[in-house]
């Protein structure tokens, strides 16, 4: 990982459950070819890695022949690991449930900022045209319906955050059981019906090739007025200019943290709407909460040692199902 990100994942309290376990030797590299990394691999059986790890290749491999187990303090592996990591039998581990938590805390946010029409009216403030909604119909998240595509580790918890709030909540996957639906206080319910029936949409899904532009111009059409779309998974979910005229029409509005392409070209629609809220990729861990992948990593490696069931492990039959 890069040597600022390995200062926030693993501050010295950290770092003390890590030494307390294995041996750790004082190097963070971003370069797998140097000497002195190419060194400490050749007697590694535990690699944490994090954001700016290079890919761990065969190459990588061929130079750490006792290698383990790969424990990511970070959430997606997909850009990290290649296929030759689990053909040899090496134990991968993701953070991913560490930083579910801040996406979903990011996600609750949104939707109930989105309820009281935040983003609209502060945008009608902005240009002296301040409006009173306080007994507008149209605000308020009380009675509404929330919509959840994707019943993955951070939808679960918007889902749970919700519970109570006095929702109804719609959730759509294609691998969740109706029991388990009930189980979490949503309905299940198709693609279709969720768009047409919720007052916010909020996207947890992992881009595959089949959900690549999931919410198309058709899906966007299902939306019924005054709608709100929330995306915090992969703006590759997304069919960016035909939400941008549906937008730009004035019917939905938008809190968008991914987009596709990302960033976005300066100028572009979506990003001079007053009703759509374009932030850059922050949804998960910053800052301070990096601690909270690194700590998730450093118990991974505690119960790997201890021989304990990982947490966080990804196997390769996981991958076309996750981000």
């Amino acid at each position: 990982m890069r040597q600022d990100v390995a200062a926030l994942a693993l501050p010295d309290d950290v770092r003390a459950r890590l030494d307390a376990v294995c041996d750790v030797p004082d190097l963070v590299v971003d370069d797998f070819g140097r000497p002195e990394a190419r060194k400490a691999l050749a007697r590694t059986d535990v690699l944490i890695s994090g954001w700016g790890c290079p890919a761990v290749d065969e190459r990588v491999l061929a130079d750490a022949p006792r290698l383990r187990a790969v424990l990511h303090a970070a959430g997606s592996v997909k850009h990290v690991l290649t296929p030759a990591v689990w053909e040899r039998g090496i134990t991968v581990s993701s953070a991913a449930p560490a930083n579910a938590a801040p996406v979903a805390d990011y996600t609750l946010a949104a939707i109930h900022l989105s309820a009281k029409r935040a983003f609209r009216t502060a945008g009608e403030y902005r240009a002296g045209r301040p409006q009173d909604l306080t007994v507008s119909p149209a605000t308020g998240l009380l009675d509404r319906t929330v919509g959840i595509v994707g019943a993955s580790k951070i939808g679960r918890l918007v889902l749970e955050r919700l519970a109570g709030a006095g929702v109804t909540l719609l959730v759509h996957d294609p691998y969740l059981e109706a029991a388990d639906a009930d189980a979490l206080g949503a309905r299940l319910v198709s693609l279709d019906e969720l768009l047409t029936g919720s007052d916010i949409v909020s996207l947890h899904a992992p881009l595959l090739p089949e959900t690549r532009n999931l919410i198309d111009a058709r899906a966007l059409g299902l939306l019924r007025d005054g709608a709100v779309l929330i995306n915090t998974a992969r703006g590759g979910l997304v069919d960016t200019e035909a939400l941008a005229e549906h937008c730009a029409a004035g019917r939905i509005e938008a809190v968008l943290d991914v987009t596709e392409p990302e960033p976005l070209p300066p100028g572009h629609l979506l990003l001079t709407l007053p009703h759509v809220l374009v932030t850059p990729h922050i949804a998960g861990a910053m800052g301070t909460e990096v601690r909270l992948l690194g700590a998730f990593a450093v118990a991974e490696t505690e119960r790997f040692a201890a021989g304990e069931r990982l947490l966080g492990e990804v196997r390769a039959e996981d991958l076309p199902r996750i981000a």
